[in-house]
């Protein structure tokens, strides 16, 4: 009786702690998998003090670039399932860097999905002084003058990068994809006419180009069109239906993470999301927040699975291979 008394004393004395640990205990240290001062790394810093003040503990934000953002997500698959190690990824480092890279990860099974952050669209611009003024004559000339025409691209398995190679599968155009180590140098030689086109560009950067005048839009990549320049059609409207790609942005744990460490990171995600003064950031950005019902882990869990099954097909017939 002695002993089975004492064997569980020693059962309560390791419970005991880990009931009386409320999450976070810690720091949380958010990954981002790519250099600082970009799209993903902006997001994760806005969203980090308001995590703070929710989460009550400080909220790192940890720059892991490299392989199209498969090192720093490598990274986070490694971690421990406590909630206190996470990844922001987005499109590339979540949906074209595993169809392209050798990672030793799966990545939908290794990570357990927390929330859909934020949502920006993409599209089709070219230099002013391209002669095509809309989708179907942009085909047309590059028809008339195959490799002739160049496309800027921002790194391997990137939307501008898919995104263009899957544009000239559908209309049976053949281009020159050049590729850029960022959105800044690709706009600044469209604008200077030292590139062509660019697909999959990000519309926030390109709007002040576009009200200037300085590039010309031919279409958004998405099945609506966009509130700040409403008169760009859409991809189906100029004829290339379905080809929507999105720069969507997410947040992940650790597989088997526990529910309530997720849901709570979730609730804090959902509180940040509707403060007014963060969707004006996030406005300002271009990022479009995901509705309510886009916001669970379910929801982010069967979107991340529906870009795999359409774009890992595209990806390996393209022969996209990682630097």
């Amino acid at each position: 009786m002695t002993r089975y008394l004492f064997a569980a004393l020693a059962l309560l004395a390791l419970v005991a702690p880990a009931q009386a640990e409320t999450y976070p205990s810690r720091p949380v240290t958010i990954v981002v998998p790519f250099p600082a001062g970009g799209p993903v790394d902006v997001l994760a810093r806005i969203l980090s003090e308001p995590l703070r003040a929710s989460l009550e503990q400080p909220v790192i934000i940890d720059n892991v670039s490299g392989a199209g953002g498969s090192i720093g997500i490598g990274r986070v698959a490694r971690a421990a399932p406590d909630g206190l190690t996470l990844a922001l990824g987005n499109w590339t480092s979540s949906v074209g860097a595993p169809a392209i890279y050798p990672v030793t990860y799966d990545i939908l099974s290794d990570f357990t999905p927390v929330a859909l952050l934020a949502i920006s669209q993409l599209m089709i611009v070219a230099r002013k002084s391209l002669p095509a003024n809309d989708v179907g004559e942009l085909i047309a000339w590059l028809k008339a003058n195959p490799d002739k025409a160049s496309a800027g691209t921002i790194g391997v398995g990137s939307p501008s990068q898919v995104g263009g190679l899957h544009f000239q599968s559908l209309t049976g155009t053949r281009f020159a994809l050049v590729p850029y180590r960022g959105a800044a140098q690709a706009l600044q030689d469209l604008v200077a006419g030292q590139i062509d086109l660019r697909f999959g560009a990000e519309a926030s950067q390109t709007l002040p180009y576009l009200r200037e005048g300085s590039i010309k839009a031919l279409a958004v990549m998405g099945p609506a069109r966009w509130p700040a320049a409403p008169d760009v059609p859409t991809i189906d409207e100029a004829g290339v239906a379905g080809l929507h790609l999105s720069y969507w942005q997410a947040l992940w744990a650790p597989k088997a993470t526990p529910r309530e460490i997720v849901d709570k990171l979730n609730a804090a995600i959902r509180d940040a999301m509707r403060d007014p003064a963060i969707a004006k950031r996030l406005t300002d950005l271009g990022q479009e927040i995901p509705p309510s019902d886009r916001q669970s882990p379910e929801a982010l869990a069967a979107f991340h699975k529906a870009e795999i099954d359409k774009w890992w097909p595209i990806i390996k017939a393209a022969g996209i291979k990682g630097e």
